[in-house]
């Protein structure tokens, strides 16, 4: 499907899921190289940017973790063709950040606070600030989980958090692996994008640097947090095996006694053995275990091992 926008005298051409006719139409619309053409119909794993006569390709990965439509792929593709006065995107995804995007160009409102009215690429400028928003939106609710699991793991549940954890870290590593990508891209339209568009080209990319670099300081950021929580955790779990181990080992202590005196009396010897004949004999014997398992707590209890 193919849609369609013009704002400030630019066109935006959106292909969605589109069909092998729909970008051939595409390309001898806007004299778009075979190869290129041939790109926008499947999706590419590594990014990259190449430089055409009158015009850049480009292939962007956004990374997703709530705002997901494709549970079994959460790195959304977005393909760029930027000329003068002219932006294709190609994507294989619902994405919002673009749907948002859309809506605001129908009812023609401004794109944001500081919008270049007259300048030209002000769709992909404000495109690409939409796109950072969203990814840095994810890594906000992300914060929000991180949150959440340290109140967790110091309500008592921190076994349960160990793969909490590792999940949320995993994805942030995952973001970053992804968003790292996006600085060879973005340093090669800012520096090469001005030899096709101006000054004004070099200056609208330095406000999308900034972002990227907002967020690449937000996961590294992240993943820091994380990796003191984690010690945290294994801390507080370290010192609570530590307390088991020593509980039950204090218990051995108590116990050892009453065995080596059941051990005593079970012995089967001529003789000798006190109590045998005593009626009260049995209780007598329990009696003496009571006190020495009592006098056994009350040492432990001294020496401060419990």
């Amino acid at each position: 499907m193919i849609n369609t926008y013009t704002f400030d005298k630019e066109t935006w051409i959106d292909i969605d899921h589109g069909t092998p006719e729909e970008i051939h139409s595409i390309m001898d619309t806007y004299d778009i190289h075979p190869f290129v053409a041939k790109e926008l119909t499947s999706t590419t794993l590594k990014p990259r940017i190449e430089f055409h006569d009158g015009y850049i390709y480009c292939i962007l990965h956004f990374p997703t973790y709530k705002h997901t439509h494709s549970p079994n792929n959460k790195n959304q593709e977005v393909d760029f063709i930027i000329g003068k006065n002219m932006l294709i995107t190609a994507r294989y995804d619902t994405i919002d950040a673009i749907h948002a995007f859309a809506k605001t160009l129908e009812v023609k409102e401004i794109l944001d606070n500081d919008h270049h009215s007259k300048k030209h690429h002000s769709l992909l400028i404000g495109m690409l600030r939409g796109l950072y928003r969203s990814v840095f939106e994810e890594l906000e609710y992300m914060e929000d989980v991180t949150e959440d699991i340290t109140s967790r793991i110091f309500k008592g549940e921190e076994k349960q958090m160990v793969v909490s954890i590792s999940e949320i870290t995993r994805t942030l590593l995952e973001f970053k692996k992804v968003t790292d990508l996006h600085r060879e891209v973005l340093e090669s339209l800012h520096h090469h994008g001005r030899e096709l568009f101006g000054e004004t080209f070099e200056t609208d990319m330095e406000l999308i640097i900034l972002e990227y670099l907002k967020i690449n300081t937000t996961i590294k950021s992240n993943l820091e947090i994380l990796r003191e929580l984690r010690e945290t955790n294994n801390s507080i779990l370290t010192a609570k095996q530590n307390e088991i181990i020593k509980n039950l080992t204090v218990m051995g202590f108590v116990i050892l006694p009453l065995n080596l005196i059941a051990w005593i009396f079970a012995m089967r010897t001529e003789g000798g053995m006190p109590f045998t004949t005593n009626p009260y004999g049995f209780w007598i014997v329990i009696l003496i275990m009571i006190i020495a398992s009592t006098a056994t707590m009350a040492f432990a209890k001294y020496k401060k091992w419990l």
